[in-house]
């Protein structure tokens, strides 16, 4: 499966500061590994006219480690485009693992809609076990983050908002360990600890 040569066209999914720096990373770390069904999605969507919405392959590989990781067995995503994280995660579970709608959740990747971000982490934190892992996407929101409001579109204003409201909860949220990374469009980890 030689999946070094196929580059995703004009899709920058991270905050590095060239996109060679970020090709490289993909040509040496992520391809050689990416299963055949999740490189066959990632192409595809690559021609979509939204291709950015998708999950950074990078952070996806690091998904699928952390899944690996926790031994999760069962979990829960909100939010899918084409479904990348979704079929990744999928492939990353063993095979007597499963999808439920009650009990206590390994694993949770949220990438939806930003403003509900808070509450999604609430409801979360009641469906995770001790130990579980939830990963936050677009935590950096393009960069927009650090910007003065009036230099943020009008279209990202709302978006910027919950995603800085989101990072200052998590933050000082004494129930889970954190880590944010600059993956993608930025990836809050969280795992639960009480």
């Amino acid at each position: 499966m030689d999946n070094t040569s196929t580059k995703s066209p004009n899709v920058t999914k991270g905050l590095l500061q060239s996109e060679e720096l970020y090709q490289y990373i993909l040509e040496t770390s992520v391809y050689p590994r990416e299963l055949e069904p999740l490189k066959e999605l990632r192409l595809a969507t690559a021609n979509h006219p939204k291709a950015g919405m998708a999950t950074a392959p990078d952070a996806g590989q690091l998904m699928a480690m952390l899944i690996n990781l926790v031994n999760a067995r069962k979990t829960i995503e909100i939010g899918v485009f084409t479904g990348y994280s979704l079929l990744l995660t999928a492939l990353a579970i063993p095979d007597d693992g499963k999808h439920e709608n009650e009990g206590s959740f390994d694993f949770a990747f949220v990438d939806a809609d930003k403003v509900n971000y808070k509450n999604y982490h609430e409801r979360l934190l009641k469906l995770l076990k001790i130990g579980g892992v939830v990963i936050y996407d677009n935590t950096l929101w393009g960069g927009s983050v650090i910007l003065p409001e009036e230099l943020v579109s009008e279209r990202k204003k709302v978006g910027r908002r919950a995603t800085i409201e989101l990072n200052k909860l998590l933050a000082a949220d004494p129930r889970v360990q954190i880590s944010h990374a600059p993956l993608g469009d930025g990836i809050t980890i969280c795992r639960r600890i009480c």
